[in-house]
């Protein structure tokens, strides 16, 4: 381990809280964050230091678990255990709640936006994935409601270039979903953790996948054509680096560098060995801080245009912001 992750700057984004989830604007000049304290908080940078700059409040009546930003950066959508999904748009600099999106049983543990910004998924401890359409008159629909896992549902991710969404839950396994006749099907089910998928994250090509898990490993899942079918597999397993369950991993569009955020409180980055069978490959522990937080690392994000630049943010309600340098 010859890199390292400097610390920029440590806030409290959510005091007397967990800070569940930060997510960076397209432009990556805002952060969104959100907690247990039903508030969502924008920062943005001021003077050399990251200063709060709105408060989302009254949109949810428990837990905020996830945020997500729109393609275009116009809109936030916030995911929370009150069974809704709050989607909020920013008018004049400021943002307001235009709709709030129903129909989950309970707790919505989290939201994604499609790349076209045309469609929304969600997914709840009620075992289903909600698919939405969203037309020019910012009204959102349900097209489609699927039943593929068999426990809570924690994650949703579109990929990067194509209509595809993937599903991460606690049954251990992850779904791969596509569009067919108007309708959202399940394609795939991924086997191989022993434990609850917590998080997912495409490569900045979209051919791979990384998953994480309660398992305490991160596994990357390659697509693979054979006689014209195409097919998810596991071609790597990173095991013996986390000491507890892993609860986020975040792949870097700009160095392919890859972040975890783990329940032993330390934030880690691996860095993939360009030599290696793109098949096969191999990922090294590049840097790792052992106290990242206090409590739980709850979330890591990569800045999307500022290469280097990891944000995290844990159970002790802090918001870390880290500069990862590679050695020469």
């Amino acid at each position: 381990m010859k890199d390292v992750l400097v610390l920029v700057e440590k806030f409290s984004a959510h005091p007397d809280s967990r800070c569940w989830y930060v997510a960076w604007n397209p432009a990556g000049t805002l952060m969104a964050s959100c907690g247990g304290d039903r508030a969502i908080r924008i920062w943005g940078r001021e003077d050399g230091s990251w200063k709060c700059k709105d408060v989302l409040q009254d949109g949810h009546q428990r837990t905020v678990r996830k945020v997500a930003w729109s393609n275009c950066g116009n809109y936030l959508a916030s995911a929370s255990f009150d069974a809704t999904t709050s989607i909020w748009k920013k008018k004049d600099g400021e943002f307001e709640c235009l709709t709030v999106l129903e129909g989950h049983e309970n707790e919505v543990k989290c939201v994604a936006w499609a790349p076209s910004g045309n469609l929304l998924a969600t997914c709840s401890r009620d075992k289903s994935v909600w698919v939405w359409e969203v037309d020019e008159e910012d009204e959102y629909e349900c097209v489609t409601v699927v039943n593929s896992h068999t426990q809570d549902v924690k994650h949703v991710v579109w990929h990067p270039t194509q209509e595809l969404l993937a599903s991460a839950s606690y049954d251990n396994n992850i779904c791969i979903y596509k569009e067919e006749e108007d309708d959202w099907e399940c394609k795939a089910t991924l086997e191989g953790h022993t434990s609850t998928v917590w998080s997912l994250s495409f490569d900045p090509s979209g051919q791979r996948m990384a998953s994480c898990s309660d398992d305490r490993t991160v596994k990357i899942w390659k697509e693979c054509e054979n006689e014209g079918e195409k097919s998810w597999k596991c071609v790597c397993t990173l095991s013996g680096f986390h000491e507890r369950a892993v609860y986020d991993v975040a792949w870097c569009r700009l160095t392919g560098a890859l972040a975890t955020a783990c329940g032993d409180d330390s934030v880690r980055v691996f860095k993939e060995d360009e030599t290696a069978n793109p098949d096969q490959p191999i990922f090294s522990l590049a840097a790792r801080v052992a106290k990242a937080h206090v409590q739980d690392v709850n979330c890591v994000s990569w800045n999307p245009k500022e290469a280097g630049l990891l944000v995290s943010c844990g159970d002790d309600g802090d918001i870390a912001v880290w500069r990862y340098q590679e050695e020469p």
